[in-house]
């Protein structure tokens, strides 16, 4: 099987050093299997993009040697394709419109109907499953997930499982505000994609089981995942985010930026002069690393 990897950024912002990290760890991966490596402007969530930080991104990556193959997808594009698996789930009975607001659920959760996630997510305690509540109307749409354990191997982190339907609870797919849900359009454009792996920060390692759930119940094929670690902030301990304030990395010194991602990836820095000589040298010692199953 032919290895198809992304790297699938948010145009919020241009990438960070914490982004770099993950974009880099995934780079590495596809180039370390001889794979292919995509990448998708996941620009579904249209309040967040801000103007030009795609094309910001694009030429960091480029400055940084990490060229990626073949054309960009744009999830703002795709709405047809998010309708049409939308369609599927509905023909099975899978979907069915929510009138719960955000503070409703959170409020079920205080009422100890049900209890947070290992992150604090507040599960969706299922009000809707069973039709409306009278005088509501639909303002999400949910799919039903099946109870049990989802398992599976993270090749950074081991062993995980989680039961999706306790912990999550039924997840939307279309928003209150008519925007496709990121749970949605990720695994449908992996799908689509063919992607075969995902390397990707720790902070999605929580939205993992579900996705996989959900490409199931689309009939997609399963995706292999590496979850890296984080950089925090030195002074607030938070993710280092565009939503945080991270400065844009330094695309002025690309081959300290690289070493400096590859260094939070737990490698010893690189003797390498270039950046060619970088990518070469971190492409070999991260195949000897993390070999694929």
């Amino acid at each position: 099987m032919t290895y198809i990897g992304r790297f699938a950024p948010s145009p919020s912002g241009p990438l960070h050093a914490g982004s770099l990290v993950a974009a880099l760890a995934s780079w590495l991966d596809a180039r370390a299997h001889h794979g292919r490596w995509l990448l998708r402007i996941e620009d579904v969530d249209t309040p967040r993009t801000v103007a030009g930080a795609a094309e910001t991104i694009m030429g960091q990556l480029q400055t940084l040697g990490l060229r990626w193959d073949g054309d960009v997808m744009w999830q703002s594009a795709r709405g047809d394709a998010y309708q049409a698996a939308f369609d599927a789930l509905a023909a099975r009975g899978l979907v069915y419109g929510c009138g719960c607001t955000r503070r409703e659920i959170a409020d079920s959760a205080l009422r100890g109907q049900t209890a947070p996630g290992a992150d604090g997510e507040r599960p969706y305690p299922g009000t809707c499953r069973h039709g409306l509540p009278p005088g509501r109307q639909a303002r999400a749409w949910r799919v039903i997930l099946p109870a049990g354990l989802e398992r599976f191997e993270d090749r950074w982190l081991g062993p995980q499982e989680q039961d999706v339907a306790q912990a999550v609870g039924d997840i939307a797919v279309k928003r209150a505000d008519g925007l496709w849900a990121y749970q949605l359009a990720v695994v449908v454009d992996d799908g689509a994609q063919g992607v075969t792996d995902v390397v990707r920060g720790a902070d999605l390692l929580s939205s993992t089981a579900r996705q996989r759930v959900l490409g199931r119940l689309l009939g997609l094929p399963p995706v292999r995942y590496l979850h890296v670690p984080l950089i925090l902030d030195a002074a607030s301990g938070l993710k280092l985010s565009k939503q945080n304030g991270a400065p844009a990395i330094d695309t002025g010194a690309p081959l300290a930026a690289l070493q400096d991602a590859w260094r939070a990836l737990g490698f010893a820095p690189l003797d390498a002069p270039d950046l060619g000589m970088f990518l070469r040298e971190a492409t070999a010692r991260w195949a000897a690393r993390f070999p694929l199953p």
